[in-house]
């Protein structure tokens, strides 16, 4: 979607069972600021925009000229408080920095979570890089971030959890079912794989055998095409098998 509507690239957000509201908004750096501090060669002027570091939520809020793409990713391994966190912010499209509202000039340039690296291209020469320019340091006004057009954020899901009424209200729910025949399978191979996926029915084939008896994955699949065609086996079912396991169940010794 960020490639055919050109929005730049995409913010990714994975969330483990810790993962807090903070840590998609922003981080601070106060020890970076302390030791920065107390070294001689210190400028009088604090620049305290160099120790804060705004995540990829965060960095989807800035008011970009076009929304950004958000992937938070498998949103169901959150702590049970994040899907309700994150209501406020997908409500009001603004956030406040706490360490610059504290500050007599809550002003300041932080960085974002394109980090300098993530742009192909450098800033404009002779002038500060533009607020659209992945990877500049941006002005935060007031200590508050706050959008001109919402981003675009996609939220994946293993089923896991359920998901309060309030959050789910706010979304488009989409299940992604699982491939429903030969045919559909062998296109998704020829998407992934290209010119490697000829000659791969028969792989096709046994992935369908074997999923009727266990639970498997796409990418297993996707996997087994790739190395039976690069590892040139003589019994292509067999190595086939040995990269297609059963993801429930016991766990075969090899």
């Amino acid at each position: 979607m960020a490639h055919e509507l050109g929005l730049g690239p995409v913010l990714h957000w994975p969330i483990t069972s810790r993962t807090t509201l903070r840590d998609g908004l922003y981080q601070y750096d106060p020890l970076t600021r302390l030791y920065a501090a107390g070294r001689e060669d210190a400028p009088s002027e604090e620049d305290i925009g160099r120790y804060i570091r705004l995540g990829p939520l965060g960095t989807a809020l800035l008011p970009y000229g076009r929304p950004r793409v958000l992937l938070i990713d498998e949103i169901d391994k959150s702590d049970i408080d994040l899907p309700n966190d994150l209501l406020t912010i997908f409500e009001k499209g603004e956030y406040e920095i706490a360490e610059l509202t504290r500050r007599a000039d809550p002003s300041a340039e932080v960085m974002t979570a394109d980090g300098p690296s993530a742009s192909p291209h450098p800033p404009p020469s002779g002038g500060r890089a533009p607020l659209d320019w992945p990877g500049a340091r941006v002005t935060v006004t007031a200590g508050t971030v706050r959008c001109n057009a919402f981003p675009l954020v996609v939220m994946t899901s293993n089923g896991e959890r359920e998901f309060p009424p309030a959050f789910l209200r706010r979304c488009v729910t989409v299940e992604l079912r699982q491939p429903a025949g030969e045919a559909e399978l062998s296109a998704i191979v020829r998407e992934h794989l290209g010119p490697l996926a000829d000659q791969s029915d028969d792989l096709v084939r046994r992935f369908f055998e074997r999923s009727a008896a266990g639970t498997l994955a796409t990418d297993q699949l996707l996997n087994a095409v790739y190395l039976c065609r690069h590892a040139d086996a003589e019994d292509r079912r067999s190595l086939a098998d040995r990269i297609m396991p059963y993801l429930s169940g016991p766990i075969d010794d090899d």
